[in-house]
């Protein structure tokens, strides 16, 4: 290692312990897509002031870096990233309910806020419960499924800005769209939220999570490795529905594939490379302009070179 980022690295042991920084670890290992090479640095500091303190001494040293959850929206090149990785999963993962406001750390899984919202016989955030991420994500995309969003529901929102403060924004100002978020455009770092939801009957909270669930492992392969929906959805279609319609269900590139049951889906069918993805999604860009004259972004995150 070169001694700048040497003492780089002292620097993150001191703000965050020697166990939370690692060097050269595989991103394969902390993306749902269980593909990715190795992150120079891999960070999982484990209070909000640890985070902000790792975060100014990224930035100050000029260091590269990005924030990921559950890397359920993540699709990391093979060479991996040089930089830094700095995870909230597993560390930032509190939950506490306060009547009927939950509030949660940006590292909690959705589908534990949800079994706690259940617990506690508060509805609202069912609609959740079976996307597979964390809550700091879904802040910052404004998650959404089965006619729910994370903007009906978000009060107030912590976050770390770009001059390394921790700050509360409340739901007026949080400016949520489709797959968007202020934490986007401002790039701050999202560490909590609190969340409004309403007294309700457990039994019927808990038949609707039953149900959503049951949707989604009838129409979405959940039984191998992906990143969810790979394209955003295009105004007026379903990117699934085109993708469908141009005919490539189960088209493959190397390991790479369009769910068989799910087009809206690229799976990990066999040991996939970042490369096998990229090239796949390009070339399902390509035919679904040829035939239908629609433009499809993907949803997918990408990190590191292509």
């Amino acid at each position: 290692m070169k001694s700048n980022k040497s003492d780089l690295e002292s620097r993150l042991v001191a703000a965050a312990g020697r166990d939370h920084v690692l060097v050269d670890e595989p991103m394969a290992l902390h993306t749902t897509f269980k593909i990715g090479g190795p992150a120079d640095l891999f960070l999982t500091p484990t209070t909000e002031e640890e985070l902000a303190a790792v975060i100014r001494i990224l930035r100050e040293a000029a260091y590269p870096f990005t924030v990921i959850g559950n890397g359920s929206n993540l699709l990391v090149a093979d060479k991996g990233y040089r930089g830094a990785v700095v995870s909230l999963a597993k560390v930032l993962t509190k939950i506490e309910v306060r009547g009927d406001v939950v509030f949660a750390e940006a590292g909690a899984l959705l589908s534990q806020i949800a079994a706690a919202a259940r617990d506690h016989s508060l509805t609202g955030f069912e609609f959740a419960g079976g996307i597979p991420g964390t809550l700091g994500g879904a802040c910052m995309m404004n998650a959404g499924a089965y006619g729910g969003e994370m903007k009906h529901i978000l009060k107030a929102v912590r976050c770390i800005d770009r001059e390394g403060k921790i700050r509360t924004v409340l739901a007026k100002d949080l400016k949520l769209g489709y797959r968007i978020s202020v934490f986007m455009i401002e790039n701050w770092i999202v560490t909590g939220a609190e969340i409004q939801l309403a007294l309700g009957n457990k039994e019927e909270i808990t038949a609707k999570m039953e149900d959503l669930t049951e949707r989604r492992q009838t129409r979405q392969p959940l039984d191998l490795p992906s990143a969810g929906s790979t394209f955003k959805r295009p105004e007026g279609y379903f990117a699934g529905k085109l993708i469908m319609d141009s005919g490539l269900r189960g088209y493959r590139v190397g390991g790479a594939q369009i769910s068989e049951k799910h087009c809206g889906f690229v799976v990990n069918r066999d040991h996939a490379t970042a490369a096998d993805v990229r090239q796949l999604m390009a070339d399902v860009q390509r035919t679904v302009k040829e035939k239908f004259g629609v433009d499809l972004h993907p949803e997918v995150r990408f990190l590191g070179e292509f």
